[in-house]
């Protein structure tokens, strides 16, 4: 399907979306084009002012609800009012995403802040959302990869990585790991005859604010770096098309994965994409999941 693009959207009107990091970035243009095209859109935030600024933007009948994805307690509060808010849930992006160069940070929880809240956060939602997605009519949840999964590994010894710490092996290990969940919840729900599917999407190298964030700390070296690569990246508004046409494209099978299809994924066209090996491998699915439970709590399927 070369040249896929946002009016290719199919209407939405009547489907509810809920979209965490949805107040900028790849979130917002994900939430723009969901509203634009008829969907009742939830801004799943951590900064709820700027949550409701995104909404004025976007308009319609944009609601806005706080979620820290740092903070177990915070998921469960934020799923527990959306549950009964809204009895059916017809899409789950997500999208929301913390990347650093600098020191190592925890959670709320204890976990390293990028596993945390990239990979575990988005688990526990998932699984405290599945009752209501699987009560809309054909639900679909898409998990955001990244390019860097492809050279990352899991250590399932030091899963936390708590000894050598590298921020930027540590993103890459976020990203695995949220690969591998978006993979194996597929399995999973195939195996459970559930009737949600699970999809996959990355942005290759997108204009966004997070690199610019996360070099601050490098001051003005730091700063060039930043500049310069995103002088190399994509519009925002292309990053986004992968997740939204795995969020929009009807009747897509579980387990698909898109992403941009030139120079080395890192810009381009919507086309399929590939899985790193890790992530394609059952194995490293399951013990993952095991791991993912027991440090959420959150058991399903």
């Amino acid at each position: 399907m070369a040249g896929w693009n946002a009016d290719r959207i199919p209407d939405q009107h009547g489907r509810t979306a809920v979209v965490t990091g949805a107040n900028s970035g790849l979130g917002l243009v994900t939430a723009t084009e969901l509203a634009r095209h008829g969907a009742q859109v939830v801004l799943a935030v951590r900064d709820t002012a700027a949550g409701a600024e995104a909404a004025r933007r976007i308009g319609g009948g944009t609601e806005v609800r706080e979620l820290d994805l740092a903070s177990l307690d915070s998921v469960r509060a934020f799923a527990a009012g959306l549950t009964a808010a809204y009895p059916a849930v017809d899409l789950l992006v997500n999208n929301a995403g913390v990347v650093l160069l600098g020191p190592r940070r925890t959670t709320a929880d204890g976990f390293e802040l990028q596993l945390g809240t990239n990979m575990l956060g988005h688990f526990a939602l998932t699984g405290l959302l599945l009752g209501v997605l699987a009560a809309a009519p054909a639900p679909r949840v898409v998990s955001l990869s990244s390019i860097t999964h492809k050279n990352a590994h899991l250590d399932f010894d030091d899963l936390m990585y708590e000894r050598g710490y590298r921020a930027t092996t540590a993103y890459g290990r976020s990203k695995l790991a949220t690969t591998v969940f978006g993979v194996e919840l597929d399995r999973r729900l195939r195996a459970a005859g559930s009737p949600v599917v699970s999809v996959l999407a990355h942005p290759g190298l997108t204009r966004t604010n997070l690199t610019p964030r996360a070099w601050e700390h490098r001051g003005r070296l730091g700063r060039l770096t930043a500049r310069l690569g995103l002088l190399a990246a994509q519009p925002v508004e292309q990053g986004a098309l992968p997740q939204l046409r795995a969020a929009t494209e009807p009747g897509l099978r579980g387990g698909r994965f898109f992403g941009p299809a030139g120079l080395f994924e890192t810009r381009g066209r919507v086309t399929e994409a590939r899985l790193g090996g890790e992530a394609a491998d059952p194995a490293v699915g399951e013990r993952l999941w095991s791991a993912a439970e027991e440090l959420t709590g959150v058991s399903y399927l």
